[in-house]
């Protein structure tokens, strides 16, 4: 027997991250009702980044309906995020339904039913005339699918270097969070060694960590192998691969700071067609519809892999696209990002 929907609006929401409360605030500002829901709290993303994390926007390119985000330095931190989303949340009103997981979608264009599953068991349903999915990516990670990834050592999401202090440290990638974490766990009594597939650092790098990093490699307080992948990970080593050449590096903590694969299971449950390689899901780049009728996509879900193309700066203004698809208005212009000034 289906589950009866318990309530009707103009827009679902999936994931209360800054894309989606933007979504949210531009639904309410045209009138239309919205419902945002989200398996974790409101921004669950940040709430799992580092504790030391600023970010590399400015808090204006932040900052989402016209709300100032006032800090009192240059660049905003993890707890200024937090603290301002959930005044997002209060001041625009935006029905948010944390610890509720959407389940799966069913219906059609302006009939749409969402199926939710809430902490404690408790299964609801909504009905929608449109769906925007803005799941993000970070519950997915990139994992090396080597032997061992899967011990109570070993872990992709990095939260502080404390646990890790006067332990010997692999820290896998060669992107931001790799260098970051890098950095903190030196500073806080580890003893690192960096793992890279590639022949140096990432580009893109944040410019006020590049150097920090590099010269901490050359005192040789953080010690790094390039061009070197990981075989296997036991208890208390790492083995790796260094252009054919096998070696063992002690381990008593392993970070596998590779990324993240967007999250679709949603929206392949919805029928929304994904390319295999670039991992980005069918969609008007205009419009930001896919090729189910009625559901769109906004935040990085957008951007496939490639996640170092949708930020928070670009991701805010997804919905004001969405919106003029659903009204029948032009498309808003692009934004100028942070990193186009910068270039």
């Amino acid at each position: 027997m289906a589950l009866e929907a318990e309530e009707a609006v103009d827009v679902a929401i999936v994931g209360a991250g800054p894309c989606g409360l933007a979504a949210a605030v531009t639904m309410l500002r045209a009138g239309m009702s919205c419902v945002v829901f989200d398996g974790g709290a409101v921004t669950s993303t940040i709430t799992a980044y580092p504790t030391y994390v600023n970010f590399f926007s400015t808090a204006e390119k932040l900052s989402i309906g016209g709300l100032p985000f006032t800090i009192g330095g240059d660049k905003p931190g993890r707890r200024d995020a937090l603290a301002y989303y959930r005044s997002v949340v209060t001041y625009f009103g935006i029905p948010v339904r944390q610890f509720e997981r959407v389940t799966e979608i069913t219906g059609t264009d302006g009939e749409f039913v969402v199926h939710t599953l809430r902490r404690g068991g408790d299964v609801r349903a909504v009905r929608a005339r449109f769906v925007i999915i803005a799941t993000g990516y970070f519950g997915s990670p990139n994992k090396l699918n080597v032997p061992g990834e899967t011990l109570e050592h070993v872990t992709h999401v990095y939260k502080e270097g404390h646990e890790s202090f006067d332990q010997d440290t692999v820290v896998v990638g060669g992107g931001n969070s790799a260098a970051e974490a890098a950095l903190d766990l030196w500073r806080c009594g580890a003893r690192v060694t960096l793992v890279h597939f590639g022949p140096t650092f990432d580009m893109k790098i944040k410019p006020w960590i590049l150097p920090d990093v590099q010269n901490r490699m050359k005192e040789g307080n953080i010690a790094v192998r390039w061009n070197s992948r990981v075989l296997a990970i036991a208890p208390h080593s790492v083995t790796i691969d260094t252009q054919g050449a096998s070696s063992t590096l002690p381990a008593d903590r392993v970070y596998v700071m590779t990324g993240f694969a967007p999250n679709v299971d949603l929206l392949r449950q919805v029928g929304v067609s994904i390319d295999p390689v670039t991992g980005v899901p069918a969609h008007n780049d205009v419009t930001l519809e896919t090729d189910v009728p009625g559901v769109f996509i906004a935040g990085v879900v957008v951007a496939g892999f490639d996640a170092n193309k949708v930020f928070i700066e670009n991701g805010r203004f997804h919905g004001e696209k969405i919106l003029a698809r659903m009204l029948g208005h032009a498309a808003p212009a692009e934004p100028v990002l942070s990193a186009d000034l910068d270039s």
